[in-house]
């Protein structure tokens, strides 16, 4: 992968280590592979931000629980922080119907349909649009919550995979890149 792109945005392994607020979490954040990148770290980075990118809640939330995850798991830190940005407003409907009709399927009953909802938010203040999409998504129920850990973990494992075979793929050309030079 373009490491040397990567490599000037991130921290050195001892910037990390002789940094004072880091300093107080004791050796948690100290682990080479947090801030390392080589294909098994950068993958579960990944494979940990899109996890933890469908736990509901603002970034900050998700940001938490992609630290917490990727310290337990020792996959790269920032990757996994960054990779869960893909949930975000625009995109955070879609990803609760994909996770709802993957609910519903695996449930398997056929009698959840999803509810309806007024989208009458315009004539609202912004401090009732909460409450509103929160009663929805309440109501939506065990099919939502089965269908986004299910959808979270299909996503992390596909994100693993994807990242290891692309990753091999950039090593394969550039070994045959270099092998053509030499000859």
């Amino acid at each position: 992968m373009p490491r040397k792109f990567f490599k000037k945005y991130l921290p050195s392994h001892e910037s990390v280590q002789q940094n004072r607020f880091i300093g107080m979490f004791g050796g948690l954040l100290r682990h080479h592979s947090l801030w390392h990148l080589h294909r098994h770290s950068v993958a579960g980075g990944v494979a940990v931000g899109l996890f933890a990118g469908l736990i509901p809640g603002s970034n900050p939330v998700q940001f938490f629980f992609a630290t917490m995850l990727a310290i337990v798991f020792k996959v790269n830190l920032p990757v996994a922080v960054l990779t869960t940005l893909y949930s975000n407003p625009l995109t955070i409907v879609p990803i609760y119907l994909a996770a709802f009709t993957i609910g519903e399927f695996m449930i398997g009953d056929g009698t959840s349909n999803m509810p309806q909802v007024e989208f009458d938010l315009l004539d609202k203040n912004i401090n009732e649009w909460i409450p509103s999409m929160t009663d929805w998504l309440f109501s939506l129920g065990r099919p939502l919550l089965i269908g986004m850990i299910l959808l979270a973990l299909l996503l992390s494992i596909i994100g693993y995979f994807t990242v290891r075979g692309v990753w091999r793929l950039y090593v394969i050309y550039k070994w045959r890149k270099r092998a053509q030079r030499h000859n």
